[in-house]
């Protein structure tokens, strides 16, 4: 196994900068995923790991050896295309000994490795057929199959599942975490998608406009996004303007929220952020034991099934969300017009730094 390591890499295409001196550590036998909206840089990113764009600046390096300017062909590279790139005139067996054979491996010793990538992405018994016999989910698979039969130090995923259905790409998500921890393959994944992100991910780094502005385990992340951008693009956030006061406490229109964390000096204006899923929903005037209320008024609630979404107007009048789990088909939600408090714990409310 090895690790990728970028150290002040950028690119630009003209006046355009894509990506702006990023530097990033991709540990050996991780899955790491970049995310980002598009145009953040994460795909040209990607690219210069796979040797197929050259960086401007900076230095790349896969294991101890410093590749920056190694063409495609001599890096260890496996890589899955959003489109995966199946040949379509090739049965399965074919597409996936394509890569063993332009290395030299042939015949017998190429059909053997190339049914035991298949076996990994179960799919044996499927060797005969053609990519227009298969599903987009079963493409997938030999798109990976093909990508991991030559033995890559690192696999390249580029959206790979973007194309499937909702319930096919959540079934791909278990499959893929499933063949990258029997692999112990360095993974790196391209996507938009932040469920996709959590679900598969050891570490993620967020893009925006060519920088990585915070990377860390999923869980820290969601927990404690340090910028606005990375709390609203990785999950849901409400998001309240205040005046820092003596004591870890933030004047809000409204009322005073208590903070659990760092704050920066009293006087300073400060952004602070609520994951919706941590407030309340409570009836005004109701005996409470949380650290926060502030009061609220219901505009909407989108029933989804396990979850309801509560759209609120604010104090000031900004738009807040609530979600909340549908435990019992008999509770009583209030109306829309209704005047409600919402409550929450300190430990939740997130302190940003922009």
């Amino acid at each position: 196994m090895s690790g990728v390591e970028v150290t002040g890499v950028s690119k630009r295409y003209g006046p355009a900068t894509v990506l702006d001196r990023i530097s990033a550590s991709f540990e050996a036998g991780r899955f790491t995923s970049l995310l980002g909206p598009s145009g953040s840089g994460k795909t040209t990113l990607l690219r210069i790991v796979a040797g197929f764009v050259v960086p401007d600046e900076g230095e790349l390096r896969i294991g101890a050896e410093e590749v920056t300017r190694v063409p495609v062909w001599k890096r260890r590279i496996g890589m899955v295309f959003q489109s995966y790139a199946l040949f379509p005139h090739m049965t399965v067996l074919q597409n996936v000994m394509f890569g063993l054979n332009r290395r030299g491996v042939r015949g017998p010793s190429a059909a053997r490795e190339a049914r035991e990538a298949l076996e990994m992405v179960r799919l044996s018994g499927f060797e005969n057929r053609s990519p227009k016999q298969l599903s987009g989910g079963q493409q997938q698979r030999v798109a990976l199959a093909r990508a991991i039969v030559t033995k890559p130090t690192v696999l390249l995923l580029d959206e790979p599942l973007s194309a499937l259905d909702r319930r096919l790409r959540q079934e791909m998500q278990v499959e893929l975490k499933r063949i990258q921890r029997e692999s112990g393959l360095t993974t790196i994944f391209v996507t938009h998608d932040q469920e996709e992100a959590l679900t598969l991910s050891d570490r993620i780094a967020i893009l925006d406009r060519g920088r990585i502005v915070q990377d860390g385990a999923p869980g820290e992340i969601y927990e404690q996004p340090r910028t606005r951008f990375a709390a609203g693009f990785l999950g849901d956030a409400n998001f309240l303007e205040g005046t820092v006061k003596a004591g870890n406490a933030v004047e809000v229109q409204g009322g005073t929220v208590r903070v659990a964390g760092k704050l920066p000096a009293a006087g300073s204006k400060v952004t602070l952020a609520v994951r919706p899923e941590k407030m309340v929903i409570l009836a005004p005037n109701t005996a409470h034991s949380f650290d926060n209320a502030l009061p609220a008024t219901l505009r909407e609630v989108i029933y989804a099934g396990a979850v309801s979404t509560y759209l609120l107007a604010g104090p000031d009048g900004r738009e807040l969300k609530v979600f909340s789990q549908n435990r019992s088909q008999d509770a009583a939600a209030p109306a829309p017009g209704a005047a409600v408090t919402l409550g929450w714990s300190a430990a939740h409310t997130i302190a940003l730094e922009d």
